[in-house]
Formats: C-alpha cells, structure tokens, sequence
C-alpha cells in the first residue's frame, strides 16, 4: 500500500481550510492536519503542496463517454472520451449518457466504456435510457438498471423542450421519475432524473408543474444546458429560487455565445446575485457531445463537440474573472454534483473519503497533480495514466 503525503497546500474541502498537510493510504483519506508526519516503513511519497490549492477532484456529472450522434448524419457522430480528456482537466469521476442517438450508440457500449476507464483508475457511473421516452434500458426496466447494476445511478439525460425530443407528456415523466426514484431508494443511490433542456423557455416552468402535480420531490430532477439561451436562464433563476437543482454546461463555442447562450462562469456569478443558494448550482461539461446549431426552422448550420476540459475553464474563469468565492466555485464539481447524485464518499475531503484530491496552480489554477482513490493520474501537468492503444 502506498501512503502519499502532500505538505502544505492551501485546502479547500471545499469549504476553506487553511494549511493543511493530507495523507492519502490505498483509497482513501488517512489523515489530514497542520502538520503530519511519517513513521512508516510502507512505501510512501512526500508532494511539496505550498504552492498550490489542494481540493476534491472534479465530478463531472454529464460526458457522452462513448461519444454522441452528430446531427450531420454519420459522418458526424463525435468520438469517445479518452481518460486524459478527464484527467488533465483534473476531473477524478465522470458520469456517462447517451444522447440524440440510443440507436448506433448503445446502453451496453456505455456501460462496458465505463468499465474500461474503472479498469484505468477513473471514477465512473452512468445513466440509463437516453433522450427519448419510453427509454431504453439493459434489464427492461428503469427500476432494475439503477438497482442491479452497480454503476446505473439514475435515468437520462432525458431531452424535453426541445424539437429532438419525444415530447413526452407530464405522466410519462412522473412515472419515469418514479421508477428512477424507487430504484435509487432500493439501492441506495441518487437515483435522479437528468433532463435535457431545449431551447423553448416553458420547459422548466412546465417540469415545475410535474412535479407540483405529483408527490416527486423536485430534487427528483436534475436538468442541465440552463444557459444554453438567455429565455431559458431566466427560467433557470426562478427554478432555482423555487429551489431546484440548476445544471449549467461549459462547453460553449464562440457562435452559440453570439446566438444568446450564457458564458457558464457568467451565469454561476448571475444565479448566485439572484439569490439562488449555491448548493443548488452545478457546472457539467456535456464533453464528447455534438454541439449543434440550427436556425428558426430546425435546419442544422454547423456542429462542433463538447470537451470535458470545459468545466476546468469555467470554474478558473468563475474565480478569476467573475469574482465568484472559490469555495462556491469548487462546490459546483465537487460537494454539489456528488450530493445530487448520492455519491457520498466523493466530493469533500475529509478522513475517510475516497482519494480523489487535486492540485491547482495557487496563483493560475492550472492543474498540476491528480489522485483518483489513490491512484496518481497526472503529475506536475502530466498524464501519467493512458489508454493502453
């Protein structure tokens, strides 16, 4: 068992800890304190941390890992997720979904995706179904994905106000809802609902009614691209005031900024003046997803792809541009992501947590070194975890 002790670094758990010296054993967080030292003749390794801001490692809650259907046609279908798309960007757990396209993109092409980057280190879970109702699933049934297999955590991203979508009717979202619900509940997971929002504005105001018809909690659903236009953001404040979960997506592109999106750094410093609580607030990359552009008619204009190095960007440019508190910053891809989805021994670092823990620049906030449960992944901005081919 190899014991890692980082000295010094300037520690946010997320909350501010000051100075601390954090020693990693196998996978989890042995010890952390002012001043640790070690008396062992375990193998072990001493990181000089004072010049950097040890925190959780990123959990980025939405990658097509196993790459998306572009809207193009075939030719366009994004690639697959490599790890160091993931770690590089310090991102240590990843939560992969299909899109557009559950057809040539398949549940057990994800699920077995999501074993390989296991196999490399990496943290990784996964969503049934896709963006169409009824969904498809590996065991029949909603229920049975999320309870019998161990990396299922909820349903999604299911896609509504949007003209790919299935348009699916508020009983058929109460009832997916339930099923994710009840076999989160039985398996002790998060067992959410991500959903997929279009450009129409109405629909967080219309899955606000979903759940004020039924007896789901809005904690239920998890709907994400909220600043993927400035109608839908205003939608996205009043959801959150209400007190639902708000999903913001880093990956922009310059021409989706000129047709309205809201920079993801920009909307965080805008929800948080709104007086939207920050353990509300999310940032995921939506990496390896095709980022499509369409005019009035729905005809599309130009495609490019997601990239999980987008949410690293976002939570720099939201500290160091917008002024937003690191801790708040930080929270939205660590404590925030992993309370919503019921991965409780990530996120924070505390005794006994999983050893995801990163290393950013003090000053730059570029990453410099990467544990996922102790494995170290990237060192002084270096992969040291590849694909074998």
């Amino acid at each position: 068992m190899m014991i890692t002790l980082i000295k010094q670094a300037q520690t946010y758990a997320p909350t501010p800890q000051g100075r601390c010296d954090i020693a990693l054993a196998g996978e989890r967080i042995l010890a952390m304190g002012p001043e640790l030292t070690l008396d062992t003749n375990l193998p072990h390794e001493v990181v000089d941390g004072q010049d950097t801001l040890a925190c959780p490692g990123f959990i980025d809650s939405l990658v097509h890992i196993t790459g998306g259907g572009g809207e193009g046609g075939f030719h366009t279908r994004t690639p697959a997720m490599g790890i160091t798309e993931a770690t590089l960007a310090g991102v240590s757990t990843v939560v992969g979904a299909l899109g557009t396209d559950a057809t040539s993109r398949t549940l057990p092409d994800l699920l077995a995706k999501c074993y390989a980057l296991r196999n490399l280190g990496l943290g990784c879970y996964v969503y049934t179904g896709g963006y169409q109702v009824p969904v498809k699933t590996l065991l029949g049934d909603i229920t049975d994905d999320i309870l019998l297999l161990g990396p299922c955590i909820g349903v999604g991203e299911v896609a509504i106000a949007d003209h790919r979508s299935s348009h699916p009717s508020a009983h058929e979202l109460v009832r997916l809802a339930s099923q994710a619900r009840n076999g989160g509940l039985l398996a002790g997971k998060g067992g959410v609902v991500s959903i997929h929002l279009g450009d129409d504005p109405t629909g967080l105001d219309w899955l606000h009614r979903v759940v004020s018809d039924s007896n789901l909690p809005i904690s239920q659903f998890y709907p994400t691209h909220v600043n993927r236009s400035e109608a839908v953001f205003n939608a996205a404040l009043r959801y959150g005031q209400a007190g639902g979960w708000v999903d913001i997506t880093t990956s922009t592109t310059e021409e989706l900024l000129a047709q309205g999106e809201v920079a993801a750094a920009k909307a965080l410093a805008r929800l948080l003046g709104a007086g939207v609580a920050s353990a509300q607030i999310t940032f995921s990359s939506d990496g390896n997803a095709s980022l499509p552009r369409f005019d009035e008619a729905g005809r599309l204009q130009g495609l490019q792809v997601g990239r999980v190095a987008s949410l690293h960007q976002a939570v720099r440019s939201a500290i160091l541009e917008e002024g937003v508190a690191t801790e708040q910053a930080l929270a939205c891809v660590t404590a925030n992501p992993a309370q919503i989805l019921g991965l409780s021994d990530r996120g924070t670092l505390a005794l006994g947590q999983r050893a995801d823990l990163l290393l950013l620049d003090a000053q730059s906030l570029a990453v410099r070194d990467l544990w996922c449960g102790g494995k170290r992944m990237v060192s002084e901005g270096s992969a040291r975890v590849t694909e074998p081919f």
